[in-house]
């Protein structure tokens, strides 16, 4: 079984349909990237997956479980975590702080436990900070943690974003163009990042991104869609060679390098 099957997923906004019957699979361990032109519909299939949007038709079942009309939070507790591409973090607070926030989902401590500072809630927050820390480690950034997050600079705050992804302790994690701002070096390191979560932390990786340098070198498969329908899938090299990814994305994205 997928980790993650979507099933003529269809997206309608009155007279526009922005996702149009797409299906795929996405096999547990595995690092999958979608890609498309401005407007394919990608952030919407992210945005139906995690609550933010209700599908028009179609099924989207994570471990067996259908996601349709699952809230948000329920989404994040049963085990797949999502970045965005523009960076959401609550700038007047720490970077350890922000991080904390992402295991809100994985905690038990009731509201007069919290209040009054019971010896099971203090223990609960130890663990969060104790997890917390170890993320911020994992990404790189343990040595910020005191830090407010608004100081970083931006390539560490995306960093932040990832760490308070993990802490929610995900099995999925949705990437939405997680290059996005970046300069070459921190594109090298976060290849490697991802491959580190997947390898070392066992967490399946679904991507959006046009850095296609990027996606060629840390995709081991590739979705393809435009106008919100799936045109291609496949290795890197089957994509990059389709006459119709050309036509739709590639192509398009030489000509603007060459206007």
């Amino acid at each position: 079984m997928a980790l993650l099957e979507i099933k003529d997923l269809t997206l309608r906004f009155g007279g526009l349909c922005a996702v149009n019957a797409l299906s795929l699979e996405i096999e547990d361990g595995s690092i999958r990237s979608l890609i498309g032109p401005n407007g394919a519909g990608k952030t919407c299939v992210f945005n139906c997956l995690t609550g933010f949007y209700k599908p028009s038709d179609g099924e989207m079942l994570f471990q067996g479980q259908s996601l349709v009309n699952k809230k948000p939070h329920y989404i994040t507790f049963l085990g797949m975590a999502r970045t965005f591409q523009n960076l959401r973090l609550f700038k007047e607070m720490t970077v350890l702080e922000n991080v904390m926030s992402g295991m809100h989902c994985r905690t038990n401590a009731a509201f007069f436990t919290t209040v009054l500072r019971t010896k099971s809630q203090k223990a609960e927050e130890k663990h969060i900070r104790e997890v917390s820390e170890e993320c911020l480690d994992f990404v790189g950034i343990l040595d910020k943690k005191n830090h407010m997050a608004r100081n970083l600079p931006y390539g560490d705050q995306r960093r932040v974003e990832w760490a308070r992804a993990l802490a929610t302790q995900p099995k999925l994690l949705l990437l939405d163009e997680p290059a996005a701002g970046l300069n070459k070096d921190e594109k090298s390191k976060l290849i490697e990042l991802m491959h580190r979560i997947r390898d070392d932390r066992k967490i399946t990786i679904f991507l959006i991104e046009h850095d296609m340098g990027l996606v060629m070198k840390v995709s081991e498969k590739i979705f393809v869609i435009d106008y919100g329908v799936k045109i291609a899938e496949g290795t890197a090299k089957e994509v990059r060679d389709n006459p119709k990814v050309v036509e739709a994305y590639l192509g398009k994205e030489e000509e603007e390098e060459s206007a």
